[in-house]
């Protein structure tokens, strides 16, 4: 539970050996869109078992649980991210991530990893990594040998020569000697390279449609990958029971990603009514990072961001947040997601909440983007 990051001592996201008791002012159900009193909920073995309210007959406790007792305050289901990337730091963008060795990004990700949990995030969706960071994230997560939030990994995000997901791009051909492991060409290539993230621990899978705004020499809207790769991707992840999310600003980007089968559109930042009916008509997700726009265009510069990735912004920001709240009136569903680690400091993934108000949404449909709609879209 968000509140509770603090109070519980931090253990990490497996299974807990005891029950705790927790006792509070006031409770949001997000699912029934009210505010209950008085609430009682036990937890055990890391699960909510048990949830009382005022007049209602008090769960059955152990007489051995430990209580946290939090008069005046409000509790709030575990929060869900489902864009991050744990092993990523905003202040350290471009080309200045070049003066850091392959494994710092990984010690970065254990930091971020307790940020994330500490500020109530008690799940992350890490949409892309290198070297399978995210993985090993999970695993230490898993085991106890670090803090943080349960963490569905998609290993490398996937794309085509040349692309937004391609690591090498913007660099010369002699850095560019070694394949990277992220890039395929044709659909038969992205079924190879699904497999592979499967086969080293992916639990959701990553592409990039569409160019992006801080990679280089490509326009956000441009698409990247064709219909039939994308539907490759579709449909292999799902054949080994995976969802796939798709990076995609641009309008036909958008619209072929979901023609395609794709589970959730990051960003969305050009879509526009027909790509609201697919995503419909589909049962798609939107996940749209409308926070990260004023951190990039305040700090970005300072960060290492490239002029070409600011210019980009400047273009696509306001755009991308007059998408959303269009979408939202059009009744797409909406998921929250908020590209933190990559373009602005872990740990304050909340600062979208309020911008998800600005643009549209009542309170609890921001708080229910981040529960229960995060939630199913996790499936």
């Amino acid at each position: 539970m968000a509140a509770l990051a603090s109070s519980l001592a931090l253990t990490a996201a497996p299974a807990h050996a005891d029950t705790v008791v927790v006792t509070a002012a006031h409770l949001v159900d997000p699912a029934a869109g009210r505010t209950l009193d008085d609430p009682t909920v036990v937890i055990t073995d890391g699960r909510i078992v048990a949830v009382a309210t005022r007049g209602q007959a008090g769960p059955a406790v152990p007489p051995n649980a430990r209580r946290i007792d939090l008069p005046g305050k409000t509790l709030l289901p575990g929060l869900i991210d489902m864009h991050v990337h744990l092993d990523a730091e905003a202040t350290i963008s471009g080309y200045r991530r070049l003066d850091y060795t392959d494994s710092f990004w990984q010690a970065v990700g254990v930091g971020n990893a307790r940020k994330m949990l500490e500020a109530g995030f008690t799940t992350v969706r890490n949409v892309g990594s290198e070297d399978y960071n995210d993985v090993g994230l999970k695993q230490a997560v898993d085991g106890g040998w670090i803090v943080g939030p349960r963490i569905v990994p998609a290993g490398y995000a996937l794309g085509s020569t040349g692309g937004h997901c391609d690591g090498t791009e913007g660099l010369p051909p002699r850095f560019a000697s070694v394949p990277t492991p992220s890039v395929a060409d044709g659909p038969d290539g992205y079924r190879r390279l699904v497999r592979t993230q499967k086969k080293y621990g992916a639990e959701v899978i990553k592409i990039c449609a569409t160019g992006g705004v801080l990679s280089r020499r490509d326009a956000p809207g441009a698409q990247q990958m064709s219909l039939d790769e994308m539907k490759a991707v579709a449909d292999e992840a799902h054949l080994l029971g995976m969802k796939v999310a798709a990076h995609a600003h641009g309008t036909a980007g958008i619209d072929d990603a979901l023609r395609a089968g794709i589970d959730t559109i990051e960003h969305a930042s050009l879509a526009d009514a027909g790509s609201f009916k697919l995503a419909k008509e589909h049962g798609a997700w939107f996940s749209m990072d409308v926070y990260d726009d004023d951190y990039i265009l305040a700090e970005g510069a300072k960060n290492g961001v490239h002029p070409e990735s600011l210019e980009k912004e400047r273009q696509i920001g306001r755009k991308q947040r007059e998408t959303f709240r269009d979408a939202h009136r059009a009744g797409v569903k909406m998921i929250f997601g908020t590209d933190n680690g990559a373009v602005f400091p872990a740990g304050q993934n909340a600062l979208q909440f309020a911008k998800m108000v600005e643009w549209g949404m009542t309170p609890v449909e921001a708080i229910r983007s981040a529960t229960t709609n995060a939630a199913q879209a996790l499936g």
